[in-house]
């Protein structure tokens, strides 16, 4: 049973339907009864695995390709390392592990993590306390140094709102209260200047999400690079551009009514790269690139060579598994996508193409 369902049919009643943004912080992020605030979301015993916690190589690839990155950038002396939404730590310490032979990089970096959830901020410091990691609540406090950021699957979870277009205006989606039960509803119509670039790609009856919380956090990342050097690497599910419903719950590894289980399922939504870009204004933007595709250009499959030759039997399956499950387009391989950002006067990033 969720605690938290009560307290939000007690806030609708006070106060009215909520957006769909105010629903998903309380559901994740409420401090006594959240998601991400009271407990450990990844994993056999959680509800979804991520590509880090699939096979070390997706984070040996991304480490190799941060520090190929800040070589090619003149290997700074002093620079920020930077993760958002780190989960359990295990990307970060395959990224280390995977750096550790390059030449002054360990040396120069400072660790900095992007985290909300007190559970997976224990598991980091566990993890990583050798790196004496520095935690932020937001990216408006990393350092003005030299930026080499990752962030997987983290765009996916932060709050969205949804409008369906109606004419010339927008109609947002809201939920509210019917017999004791939360249910979905529309407001009334109005012009929207966020979606004003989206009267010439949709259609009457069309729904479109929003992600505000994004803007700040590419704003921060925008403003550390253009001024510092550096790149940001993008890892998510989602399009260029987000058309139709994409909220989606998943509980028990299995997907969900978003609004059955408010606090005790993940809710997340695909991810719009352009909005991201768009925030990030004076960066380059690299082409919005399949997973599979990046990790493959960037070596993953003479990787996984590497550690096959040293396998057999049901380890050799699980790995070969593992590396299908990564690339492979009709697994994660072609519907998480990976954006890259650098300033446009740095060298291109390897993975993408011009």
């Amino acid at each position: 049973m969720s605690a938290l369902k009560p307290l939000i049919l007690r806030q609708i009643a006070a106060q009215g339907p909520m957006s769909i943004a105010e629903y998903m912080t309380l559901c994740l992020l409420h401090p006594a009864h959240g998601y991400y605030s009271t407990q450990d979301p990844l994993g056999a015993g959680g509800d979804f695995i991520t590509a880090p916690e699939i096979s070390q190589m997706f984070g040996e690839i991304l480490g190799l390709f941060l520090a190929q990155v800040w070589t090619d950038q003149g290997r700074p002396a002093s620079f920020t390392l930077a993760e958002l939404g780190p989960g359990r730590g295990t990307l970060m310490v395959d990224i280390l592990r995977a750096t550790r032979r390059v030449s002054g990089f360990h040396a120069g970096l400072t660790l900095h993590l992007v985290e909300a959830s007190p559970v997976l901020r224990a598991a980091q410091r566990d993890r990583l306390g050798q790196f004496a990691p520095q935690f932020h609540d937001t990216a408006d406090s990393l350092p003005d140094a030299p930026l080499y950021l990752v962030a997987n699957e983290f765009f996916d979870a932060l709050p969205i709102r949804q409008f369906l277009r109606q004419g010339a205006g927008w109609a947002e989606r809201m939920i509210g209260a019917e017999a004791g039960a939360l249910c979905f509803g529309l407001a009334p119509a109005a012009p929207l200047a966020a979606l004003a670039h989206r009267l010439e790609d949709t259609q009457d009856g069309q729904m479109v999400e929003l992600r505000a919380a994004a803007q700040p956090i590419m704003a921060a990342i925008n403003t550390r690079i253009t001024a510092h050097g550096g790149a940001a690497l993008i890892v998510d599910y989602g399009d260029w551009r987000s058309r139709g419903d994409t909220l989606q719950a998943l509980h028990q590894h299995r997907f969900d009514d978003p609004l059955a289980r408010p606090g005790m399922a993940d809710l997340t939504a695909h991810v719009d790269f352009e909005a991201l870009a768009r925030a990030a204004p004076d960066l380059r933007a690299c082409p919005l690139t399949p997973q599979g595709v990046f990790l493959e250009r960037l070596g993953l499959g003479l990787r996984a060579q590497a550690l096959a030759a040293q396998l057999t039997g049901e380890p050799l399956a699980a790995h070969h598994a593992a590396y299908r499950r990564l690339t492979h387009p009709q697994e994660m391989g072609h519907l998480f996508r990976v954006l890259g950002l650098s300033r446009p006067d740095a060298p291109l990033l390897p993975g993408f193409d011009a």
